[in-house]
């Protein structure tokens, strides 16, 4: 693989906002290991396409020898969104594997939800793919502002306080998730894809282009593009809660299936 400018901007231009956040992430959360084998899934989006072209330029350096293997889903894309996922591959120099899907059909037809269903159809297709590539782990390109949008969206619309996690286990497949952007902002993330005059797609199911559905994830973006305007660190402080949980001051919590209220220790 040759390295194309994009990929020396990540390191030249973006070297700390970026790189360094990256590798933080990839050694805080210790999401790769020597000898890793790693689906490394690119739907086509900026954030993906930046995860991969990370990943691609960690491989290069041989500072942790790991394999990625670079696979595209194509849930039912049009030909157009199709054809710009393989232009954008070429300009990163990235050779991935295309695997089709009619999920966006399936998910559409659903009366109720269809955009839950085609995200459990979308990663239950991953499990199974990784698994059969033999890969261990997948990488997935959720950022910085994914983590803290989920964790008011868990608040807010969820009754519930959690966080997406830079790394878990996937349920009923011997596979691993792991997001090696996890301290990556989007707005660098887009800075990225603009010094290097890089067009990715978005969403592009019949429901978004269409303008259908609503989202919660577009409120909370908007309600902390307010907050942000009266407090410029209320991202981080929103992150720092999800790290330093103090139990003794929360109501209840559970741990799976064990439930735990503060009573239980009151007179302790």
């Amino acid at each position: 693989m040759n390295i194309t400018e994009s990929e020396k901007s990540i390191r030249q231009v973006f070297g700390k906002s970026i790189w360094t956040k990256f590798r933080r992430g990839i050694r805080d959360y210790r999401l790769i290991s020597p000898g890793d084998k790693i689906a490394v899934c690119i739907s086509g989006g900026k954030d993906s396409m930046l995860m991969a072209q990370c990943l691609k330029h960690l491989h290069r350096n041989g500072e942790i020898p790991f394999e990625p293997e670079f696979i595209v889903v194509d849930p039912g894309y049009s030909a157009e969104n199709m054809a710009k996922i393989r232009k954008n591959c070429e300009i990163l120099d990235i050779s991935p594997k295309f695997f089709g899907t009619e999920i966006f059909s399936s998910a559409e037809a659903s009366p109720k939800n269809p955009c839950f269903l085609c995200a459990r159809l979308r990663r239950g297709f991953l499990y199974k793919t990784a698994q059969e590539l033999g890969c261990g782990k997948i990488a997935l390109g959720h950022h910085f502002d994914d983590v803290i949008e989920t964790i008011l969206m868990a608040m807010l619309y969820g009754s519930q306080m959690q966080t997406m996690l830079p790394r878990l286990a996937a349920e009923n497949y011997p596979v691993e998730v792991i997001r090696p952007l996890y301290l990556v902002r989007e707005a660098d993330i887009i800075g990225w894809a603009e010094h290097n005059g890089l067009e990715f797609i978005r969403c592009a199911c019949k429901m978004s282009e269409n303008g259908g559905g609503s989202s919660k994830r577009a409120e909370v973006k908007e309600l902390l593009r307010q907050m942000r305007a009266a407090n410029p660190c209320v991202d981080m402080n929103i992150f720092r809660s999800a790290e330093n949980v103090d139990l003794r001051r929360i109501i209840s919590y559970h741990d799976g299936s064990e439930r735990h209220h503060f009573l239980d220790k009151f007179h302790d």
